[in-house]
């Protein structure tokens, strides 16, 4: 199966999905949506129709509403997304992606004490 790529309106669909954490149906989906950002409900309705084609969502079609639920969980959509963008954007490097992070100066102390102990951790399970 291939990894789960979506797209910025894809995700905004998936995380109203993830934070639900229960099947929606369009018009529910919609309703979050709109509370943002102006949204024509066609329109959640083709993604979410696209976003099934593809394989993001499952379709319930039990009741009169159909019902949708994400086919995979957040981290694992994040993780596929992250590895596209390092392979594209950064020649698969995880240090030129960490690097060009932390060059943004967008890392607080709190952030960098954090990502040290993650280090930490990943290293100890490593064995290193």
């Amino acid at each position: 199966m291939n990894e789960p790529q979506a797209t910025e309106g894809e995700l905004a669909i998936l995380r109203v999905l993830w934070e639900r954490k229960q099947p929606c149906t369009v018009r529910d989906v919609h309703e979050a949506l709109s509370r943002h950002k102006d949204t024509a409900y066609t329109t959640v309705l083709k993604m979410m129709t696209i976003m099934t084609e593809k394989g993001l969502l499952a379709r319930d079609e039990s009741e009169r509403s159909h019902r949708y639920l994400p086919t995979h969980d957040e981290p694992q959509v994040q993780s596929a997304m992250l590895k596209d963008f390092m392979r594209r954007a950064f020649a698969g490097s995880a240090v030129q992606l960490v690097q060009r992070a932390l060059d943004s100066e967008a890392a607080s102390a709190e952030d960098l004490d954090a990502i040290e102990e993650m280090i930490r951790q990943a290293r100890a399970r490593r064995g290193d």
